[in-house]
């Protein structure tokens, strides 16, 4: 079933974006514009900038860029929150009939919202923005991002290959995001598990051309565990199997220890017998420690902390 012409929010979370804003906001506008002139979207579409509590002047040119077009609008959380978190706040808290989300960098390519739009008229819900090649990346970057998208395909996690945030989502679907209420957030997996009509557009991902990027190797990491261990629990099944061996092993070395007694040889002396102890007790501290981080996501998911606190609204036209 084809959709209407849709009024469009595109959602863009900004974390210290001054330098890159500026521009940004130029391009997204003259798009936006376009598009509504060439009847693809309604004419109460806008672009809502989501300020993560940035630490330089992000929310005084947002609110400058709202001054100069009511295209423009807003929404400045009470403190940094993380992308995911940024991310949610536009799609929860802005009113609209569909949502693009798309980096403030303008990396991807922001021409394909085009498509996105032509696709959701076709009758697809999500649409996907996906890289068709990883050129601008570095080495270490692509091929740590190829081994990743292979580990959690062999754990079962359901993820759309070369797709960051980069995508458009129906107002249904958003209201199906809404239903999730966890905490450690891995919105590229949950994404897929709402199970609605569903379409790709391929890009070349362009190099960023102000400011320093806000998804450094740490945070990149900590993203990808959580895409782990909230999705998979083949980490788990690993402890149980590792354990099971070491029980084998540590099996057969007492029955070792017996034969050597039982034929009066002697024992090993107490080197080999402590590497014997440290090596298990190390396998022990390893499984702790996984089960240990498991853990850690449970309580923190039992304390229901909000995702994102809105400390001023400014979406209301």
């Amino acid at each position: 079933m084809e959709n209407a012409i849709p009024q469009l929010c595109i959602v863009v979370p900004c974390y210290n974006e001054e330098e890159a804003l500026p521009a940004s906001a130029k391009v997204l506008g003259d798009l936006l514009y376009g598009m509504i002139k060439a009847g693809e979207v309604k004419r109460t579409s806008y672009i809502c900038f989501v300020n993560d509590g940035s630490r330089d002047k992000t929310w005084e040119c947002i609110t400058w860029l709202m001054g100069q077009s009511s295209m423009f609008r807003g929404i400045n959380l009470s403190r940094n929150f993380g992308h995911q978190g940024a991310l949610l706040a536009g799609l929860f808290t802005a009113r609209a009939e569909a949502y693009v989300s798309i980096d403030a960098d303008l990396q991807d390519d922001e021409q394909k919202i085009r498509d996105m739009v032509r696709q959701y008229r076709d009758g697809m819900d999500i649409v996907y923005g996906c890289r068709d090649n990883r050129d601008t990346d570095t080495w270490f970057k692509r091929t740590t991002a190829e081994m990743f998208y292979k580990l959690r395909g062999k754990m079962g996690i359901n993820t759309i290959p070369d797709h960051a945030d980069y995508r458009l989502m129906s107002v249904r679907a958003v209201e199906a995001l809404k239903q999730f209420g966890e905490v450690n957030l891995f919105i590229r997996g949950i994404i897929p598990m709402l199970g609605f009509p569903s379409g790709k557009v391929f890009y070349k991902r362009k190099a960023r051309e102000q400011g320093e990027s806000k998804y450094p190797l740490t945070k990149m990491l900590r993203l990808a565990w959580n895409g782990v261990v909230n999705f998979s629990d083949v980490p788990l099944v690993f402890c149980l199997v590792a354990g099971m061996a070491g029980g084998c092993i540590s099996l057969l070395l007492m029955l070792w220890a017996l034969y050597c007694w039982c034929s009066g040889s002697a024992l090993p002396g107490w080197t080999s017998m402590l590497m014997v102890v440290c090596f298990f007790s190390s396998l022990q501290f390893i499984f702790i420690g996984i089960i240990g981080l498991y853990i850690g996501k449970v309580l923190r998911e039992t304390k229901h902390r909000p995702v994102f606190i809105v400390q001023d609204d400014l979406t209301r036209g």
